[in-house]
């Protein structure tokens, strides 16, 4: 009996395929490794990443297919990233992989030029098919996201998803704002978000300051009435 040809694809020499390239760009050193192990049977990583300066320049040299970008960073996070590389390497697809699932985080990040959205709950396969199915071109997002997306494109299809006072600030700040609205301690927040709580307390008083409001009673009405929580 004949052994049944292989249908995947090789080169002109006889070789394998290449593997998908892929760079991981993440504030956490164990994130990283993590992703990096569970990822590489699947795909070859080839740099990563801890900051949006760093990031630029290790994509601009590696040229992956696909990036796995985080959202909440220094420096603009994973949005900065975005733009300073869409323009310059519109060949690179982004994947977004975070631990927020916030709907101005993911419509952000689409708007900046994310080909999807994932959350870091996500298994070490479906990873490996989002990463596989952004690479061909198509959109990745867990059905909730995905819901975010299509209201804010097709329920107000003439309106910009903006908002002047919420964009002043910072990633970091929105999701320090969403918790705290959420009604987490500053204990709490600082556990989710692995940082301190003096850090916590900082971002807290800059939403204050920037929102012109006084204590996070307010800080809550006004998350509530933008539905962040």
């Amino acid at each position: 009996m004949m052994a049944e040809q292989s249908t995947q694809p090789v080169d002109p020499a006889g070789t394998e395929p290449q593997r998908l390239r892929v760079f991981l760009v993440d504030d956490h050193a164990m994130f990283r490794a993590g992703v990096r192990a569970e990822l590489g049977a699947h795909v070859e990583v080839v740099g990563e990443a801890s900051t949006v300066a760093e990031a630029v320049s290790r994509i601009t040299a590696t040229e992956p297919d696909v990036v796995l970008l985080d959202v909440h960073m220094p420096d603009g996070g994973g949005r900065a990233v975005l733009e300073a590389m869409r323009r310059s390497h519109p060949q690179v697809r982004f994947l977004a992989l975070s631990v927020s699932d916030a709907a101005e985080d993911v419509i952000g990040l689409i708007r900046a030029g994310a080909r999807g959205y994932v959350t870091k709950t996500i298994s070490p396969d479906e990873l490996a098919a989002a990463v596989r199915r952004v690479a061909d071109g198509d959109a990745v997002f867990s059905p909730r996201l995905a819901g975010f997306v299509l209201d804010a494109f097709a329920a107000r299809p003439d309106a910009p998803v903006a908002d002047p006072e919420l964009d002043q600030l910072t990633n970091r700040e929105r999701e320090v704002l969403r918790l705290l609205a959420r009604g987490y301690a500053y204990k709490e927040i600082a556990r989710e978000l692995y940082i301190s709580i003096k850090t916590v307390e900082t971002h807290v008083s800059n939403v204050l300051r920037k929102l012109q409001m006084s204590n996070r009673y307010e800080l809550s009405r006004w998350a509530a009435d933008r539905r962040l929580v």
